[in-house]
């Protein structure tokens, strides 16, 4: 029997490994625990150029290689310093894509709190968990980009400020898809009396994702509100400390740490062979991206090596950000060789 696990022993800690039997092994050093099975989903910069028929070949190739989740983000401008691809409203894509798929889960990582109402944001996810049959999550975050802002008319001002809206925003809408009606009295927001329907299909509610560094006040707000704090690009040391802060925070909030789920999202490049490999890191050159440097790059062996330290570190979930969209084989390639070794 072939298992992916945990050694414990020494000063290092739990490590995944993989060990042939599990029963029988004699010594502390040798204990094998289970590991708890990582979850997949693709992440897509959406605002990169991505097409209509783009989205709906993504979607059915994800859904028919049982990705758990598709994942877009949520701009009006390339962050890639393409100021003429196009990008359609991600929660357009959202329910659009939720009326043609059955099984996918869909969902944004993450939607500013400047670019909507919270009364909107709320709505907007409860129409297309409805639209779904309820496979919808909902990232938010501050917002950041601040030419799109600029152009588009949306103001953007202090992170400060930003953080206080963001803090007023998670609070409404969690509040908005609860049994009972509510007011609320905010710097930025007032709401009298809302009684906000339809509720959700999921219960209690659609996930809300939060995001960041983990500090004090982001750490906080997710310990009250969120379902799963996502990190971008960290490595396993990072998540490992950022993990360390949120379980400090819902202990101070009163609040089961593991209750609150742990991501990443990380760029990826993969090749089943060193020439597969290099034409791909090529291609993500010409888009002005380093690609996944030495995160997640190589074979799929890698790939599996450097997820297991993930797993290690706490990470349940891994966001894996496909920037060259049209590449349906490279998704092909992690559905065959990557994810079965950690599922």
């Amino acid at each position: 029997m072939v298992v992916v696990a945990l050694r414990e022993g020494g000063h290092r800690g739990l490590q995944c490994g993989v060990a042939k039997e599990v029963v029988g092994l004699k010594g502390h050093a040798d204990r094998l625990v289970a590991c708890p099975a990582m979850r997949f989903a693709v992440m897509i910069e959406g605002q990169e150029d991505v097409t209509w028929e783009d989205w709906l070949l993504l979607a059915r190739t994800c859904e028919r290689l049982g990705f758990e989740t598709l994942f877009r983000s949520d701009h009006y401008l390339s962050v890639m310093g393409g100021r003429t691809r196009d990008a359609l409203d991600a929660w357009a894509t959202v329910c659009g894509l939720a009326a043609v798929t059955s099984t996918l889960r869909l969902g944004t990582l993450v939607s500013p709190a400047t670019f909507r109402h919270p009364s909107v944001l709320a709505k907007l996810a409860v129409s297309a968990d409805h639209i779904s049959g309820g496979r919808v999550e909902l990232g938010i975050g501050t917002g950041w980009n601040e030419d799109e802002h600029t152009a588009y008319g949306f103001p953007f001002p202090s992170m400060r400020t930003r953080m206080d809206r963001l803090a007023e925003q998670v609070e409404i809408v969690h509040r908005s898809w609860g049994d009972e009606p509510f007011s609320f009295q905010g710097e930025h927001y007032t709401i009298e009396n809302l009684d906000a329907r339809p509720k959700p299909v999921q219960k209690p509610h659609v996930p809300l994702l939060m995001g960041g560094a983990a500090g004090p006040r982001g750490a906080a707000l997710a310990a009250r509100w969120a379902d799963e704090y996502n990190v971008v690009g960290a490595t396993p040391e990072e998540a490992a400390e950022r993990r360390g802060r949120l379980r400090e925070a819902c202990e101070r909030a009163g609040r089961d740490p593991d209750t609150l789920r742990f991501s990443v999202m990380h760029p990826f490049v993969v090749g089943s062979e060193e020439a597969d490999l290099r034409r791909r890191a090529d291609e993500l050159a010409t888009l002005g991206q380093p690609g996944a440097g030495e995160g997640l790059s190589g074979t799929p062996d890698r790939l599996v090596e450097r997820l297991r330290e993930y797993a290690e570190a706490g990470v349940e979930r891994v966001m894996l950000q496909h920037l060259l969209h049209r590449d349906t084989e490279a998704l092909e390639l992690l559905a065959a060789e990557v994810v079965p070794a950690l599922a």
